[in-house]
């Protein structure tokens, strides 16, 4: 393969990488019904002034299968991160007891099942997109290569079979991807 070729499929590559990365970080923050401390991962809280998320504020735990524990590191702080998890509408009420914030998972209705399933499908589609727009631009870089630096055309032709090769592989990551969460979020 030649180092063009090789170049342009790199980094198609990082990007459908990337693509399937961001959408196993996505997914874990599903409210599923089982506690998880990643469902936490996108709320932030006013900490002096700076936007923390809870995990740089606080000790975060699962005691049990249907609780979150989090224990901040300074008392004061137990009002903020309430207000911060009700802010974030995440589905979870706090409670605390004066040292330890307790969220309890309550199970997820069916229509609340159907709607997650809809929003995983989604993440998946638009994980999709991002791995073929990788590859529709290394194939546009590879043809702009084959007429400015005259590379030749069967370099084309083998860089487009490399290029399909890396969109089915990632493609079929994330159809991997979105049907375990989708078996995880319709298993009650």
């Amino acid at each position: 393969m030649l180092p063009k070729v090789q170049e342009l499929k790199n980094a198609a590559e990082e990007k459908m990488l990337a693509a399937v990365s961001f959408l196993e970080e996505d997914l874990k923050t599903y409210r599923v019904g089982k506690a998880n401390p990643a469902v936490l991962n996108k709320v932030v809280v006013d900490y002096y002034g700076t936007p923390s998320p809870i995990q740089n504020v606080a000790s975060v735990t699962t005691p049990d299968a249907k609780t979150i524990a989090i224990q901040p590191w300074e008392k004061k702080m137990i009002a903020v991160i309430e207000k911060a998890i009700i802010d974030a509408n995440i589905g979870l009420t706090p409670s605390n007891n004066g040292e330890t914030i307790r969220c309890i998972f309550p199970p997820i209705t069916e229509d609340r099942r159907k709607e997650l399933q809809k929003k995983c499908k989604a993440s998946g589609e638009n994980a999709k997109v991002v791995v073929r727009n990788a590859r529709r631009d290394s194939l546009e870089a590879l043809k702009k290569a084959i007429k400015a630096e005259g590379l030749p055309e069967d370099a084309q032709k083998e860089g487009e079979e490399e290029m399909q090769k890396l969109t089915d592989k990632y493609t079929k990551q994330i159809d991997v991807l979105v049907a375990e969460k989708d078996k995880e979020i319709m298993t009650v």
